[in-house]
């Protein structure tokens, strides 16, 4: 098995033109001949093609909506069965948890201003921003991914060079070269973000735990429903969970999620860990709950 690499390829820059599947293989920006995601559930994705053969997919341009692979006729392109988290989407919500690049290719069948007239077109490096699973336009439930497109800024920091990832690469060997990656977050400074860490004294709702640095205390504002397309959840406080850092992660990708009472459940479990620490002075709106559970499992 070749090493699969994370990042750009070398003497291919976005806007790339490619005429078929098989050269855009060929020149390893997207090694599989039809699979529409480039990657494996250890490692992570590297690669995927808007071809225009997914009802569901949203290309905006420095944003995409990707809808994962399986359940959908390959003639018409209209789900037909219902999608797992397995295999490329699997390995998309890798590349989310892990903060890995992804790179995206267009083909010309995709119906956006983005798209070339005809082949391929190499776009560049995104982000998996998240990922969540609702009902599709043919009543199926389909995983869907956003991605956004990696600014100068961000790719500095993330060293930009390609990383190498094989079955042989050892964690252990001192002589492996390494290379940071800073995963990116959306900061707000916002009067309720301070205001919810003040209720809970900087301790997380979840865990009641406090995680000390020697700039005092530090936990984060949780939003329960997303901000930003295509979620849109607000900004205020009946949308907002103080929690460390552990337990602001797990909701985000899955792991958790709360029921209309508050208390917390484990998503692949089902069984309850705990109830959410609650003050007084702090609404929470169960409608951002029960948004939240639909987007990994609760389809009710």
């Amino acid at each position: 098995m070749p090493a699969r690499l994370f990042g750009d390829i070398p003497g291919v820059r976005p806007g790339d033109w490619f005429p078929n599947r098989a050269s855009l293989a060929e020149s390893g920006v997207h090694p599989p001949g039809q699979a529409g995601i480039s990657g494996d559930k250890e490692l992570g994705a590297d690669s995927i093609v808007l071809s225009g053969g997914l009802e569901d997919d949203e290309d905006l341009g420095d944003v995409i909506i990707y809808t994962g692979h399986g359940g959908n006729d390959p003639t018409t392109g209209r789900q037909d069965a219902s999608q797992s988290l397995s295999r490329g989407n699997l390995a998309l919500a890798i590349s989310c948890r892990e903060g890995l690049p992804v790179r995206v290719s267009r083909g010309s069948r995709v119906h956006s201003p983005y798209s070339p007239v005809h082949g391929y077109v190499y776009a560049g490096l995104y982000q998996v921003e998240g990922f969540w699973q609702e009902r599709g336009r043919s009543g199926f439930n389909v995983w869907r991914f956003r991605l956004h497109a990696l600014t100068d800024t961000e790719l500095s920091a993330m060293a930009r060079a390609v990383m190498e990832i094989g079955p042989e690469y050892d964690v252990g060997d001192e002589s492996t070269e390494r290379r940071p990656i800073t995963i990116q977050r959306i900061i707000r400074n916002s009067q309720y973000s301070d205001a919810v860490k003040r209720y809970y004294g900087y301790r997380c709702q979840v865990c009641r735990d406090e995680v000390r640095t020697a700039a005092g205390l530090y936990v984060e504002a949780a939003h329960i429903k997303p901000l930003g397309s295509p979620h849109d959840g607000p900004d205020t406080l009946t949308n907002l969970l103080c929690l460390c850092p552990n337990h602001h992660v797990s909701p985000d990708l899955g792991g958790i999620f709360l029921t209309d009472r508050w208390e917390v459940i484990d998503a692949t479990s089902h069984v309850p860990v705990g109830v959410l620490r609650r003050n007084p002075r702090h609404p929470l709106d169960p409608t951002f709950a029960a948004y939240h559970r639909r987007l990994f499992g609760d389809q009710t």
